[in-house]
Parts: structure tokens; sequence; C-alpha cells
């Protein structure tokens, strides 16, 4: 298993975009994106402050993604 990198939220929605996900709304800071199979995840978004590994743990969990599946989008 890949380790997870410390990634910017905004790379993190783009490869959610590239798995089908889109944004449904925002929460404040958060963006909550939608896939259209139900799938539902949420991306906190700081200005300035990387997503820490497990932060990106949780989306991947909540996301079904595996980390080499989301590495390779």
């Amino acid at each position: 298993m890949s380790r997870l990198p410390v990634l910017k939220p905004q790379e993190v929605i783009r490869k959610q975009k590239r798995a089908g996900f889109e944004v449904d709304h925002t929460s404040g800071s958060h963006y909550i994106m939608r896939h259209p199979d139900g799938r539902r995840t949420v991306v906190p978004f700081h200005a300035g402050r990387d997503l820490k590994r497990g932060v990106l743990k949780a989306i991947l969990a909540q996301s079904e993604l595996t980390v080499e599946d989301f590495l390779e989008l």
C-alpha cells in the first residue's frame, strides 16, 4: 500500500471530480461532494493549509476509493 501524500484541498477536489464526484454545496469552509451513485464526502477547505494524512484517509473511506485508485487519478 502506498503512503498517503499531504495534499492541498484543491488537488483533492480535482481528483474527486475525476472520480465522478461533483460539488453539491458548501457549508462554511467545507465542500460537500456527491457521486451520482449516492456516495458523499466532505472536503475541508482552509486557505493556505494542507490536508493531513488522517483527514485524507477519512475522505477516501467516505468516497470508497483505495489509495492506489486515488493516486492514479
